[in-house]
């Protein structure tokens, strides 16, 4: 339950790169890497309801730990896999739609930040989130 609160979006490392791995064009990277997100996260036992809200959307997510579902990032790249819970990181496991090849991800808390970090094609970034 440590994950549940508003978390509001304080620093990225390497995120443009990222983004450019992932594919997105240069203006929306430059958009992405100052989207002002804040997660809303709620967990209730095995069940997670996320509310993402940016300058771009506001997404209501709803999942199961180890239940594979279909999630479109913000730049509209789609994408189905899992969380799961391995030890006190949640850790994500999707593939794109478009290609197949795979996304990684985890949340962890560390102190009092949110830190999430992905890993596509050996490029690793990090946004870190502040409780809002």
């Amino acid at each position: 339950m440590a994950f549940n609160g508003t978390w509001k979006i304080d620093r990225n490392e390497n995120y443009e790169k990222f983004m450019e791995a992932m594919g997105v064009n240069v203006m929306k990277r430059k958009l992405g890497a100052h989207d002002n997100l804040k997660i809303t996260i709620q967990q209730d036992g095995n069940k997670f309801t996320v509310k993402e809200s940016s300058n771009f959307r506001t997404i209501d997510i709803e999942f199961t730990l180890g239940v594979n579902f279909e999630y479109s990032l913000a730049d509209g790249t789609e994408l189905t896999g899992s969380w799961n819970m391995e030890g006190d990181k949640l850790v994500g496991t999707f593939a794109r739609k478009d290609n197949g090849k795979a996304l990684k991800a985890h949340r962890e808390i560390i102190g009092d930040e949110l830190v999430q970090t992905y890993v596509y094609e050996g490029v690793e970034a990090k946004r870190i989130f502040k409780r809002g």
